[in-house]
């Protein structure tokens, strides 16, 4: 019980400050777009660092060799838990959008941090809005922002390793020609979905597989890519499975 309520003592107080620490990231930004994305993502990164700390979280990470740090890529997680965005997001070496269900952008404090960080809420319900928001991903990709998309839709409650994935949502590295890194993420549900309310000391595993390079793949293999990469990431879960 302790640690969820330590947990939420410091999310009220990073927001809280952020009242402060916001306008100052706006003001940077007027003078240096590149400063801003920096500070933002430090922030942002060492708030997530502090809550898997004060959560007792140890994390084994696989691969993490194998994202590229010279170019922006499309990243593809599997989803289990809220915690999946605070275990990944620290580690990403570039400004990355994460993107995320419409109704996250009712937090006033939270939306300006995910706006500051280039995420893209998304209309689930609404197909043409939907691929509204794939074209403005592909578009931040070209300009030099990584995205990062649970591909599944929603959170993964049942014992299958994943849900299928929406094809949608690879429409972002055939637009930008971009790499894929695809994710995979074992045992996070243990950390708080498994046992509402409490937060547990859990053990997980986070392995990052070999890019898929979709600008060197032809028609007929980009046509089978949302089952590729999920065939892989599949196998991967199945794998970790005994690591935690």
């Amino acid at each position: 019980m302790i640690r969820i309520i330590i947990a939420a003592i410091v999310v009220v107080v990073f927001l809280l400050v952020s009242l402060i620490l916001q306008p100052i990231m706006l003001l940077i930004g007027l003078f240096s777009r590149q400063t801003r994305d920096r500070a933002s993502l430090a922030i942002v990164s060492s708030a997530f660092r502090f809550v898997i700390v004060l959560s007792g979280i140890k994390a084994t990470v696989l691969g993490e060799e194998n994202v590229p740090k010279d170019e922006p890529v499309l990243y593809i997680l599997n989803h289990h838990s809220i915690f999946d965005v605070v275990l990944t997001y620290p580690r990403v070496p570039r400004p990355t959008g994460y993107v995320a269900k419409k109704e996250m952008g009712k937090y006033l404090t939270l939306t300006w941090w995910m706006k500051l960080l280039y995420c893209e809420l998304l209309d689930r319900k609404d197909l043409r809005k939907g691929m509204q928001s794939m074209n403005t991903c592909a578009e931040r990709i070209r300009k030099g922002i990584s995205i990062a998309i649970f591909p599944e839709g929603t959170r993964n409650k049942t014992a299958e390793p994943l849900l299928e994935f929406h094809k949608g949502s690879f429409k972002i590295a055939e637009k930008s020609n971009c790499k894929i890194v695809p994710v995979v993420l074992n045992n996070t549900s243990a950390i708080f979905e498994d046992h509402l309310p409490f937060i547990k000391a859990t053990h997980v595993v986070i392995e990052y597989l070999p890019p898929v390079d979709v600008a060197a793949m032809s028609r007929e293999e980009r046509r089978n890519l949302p089952e590729l990469v999920r065939s892989r990431m599949t196998e991967a879960y199945i794998k970790n499975h005994e690591l935690v």
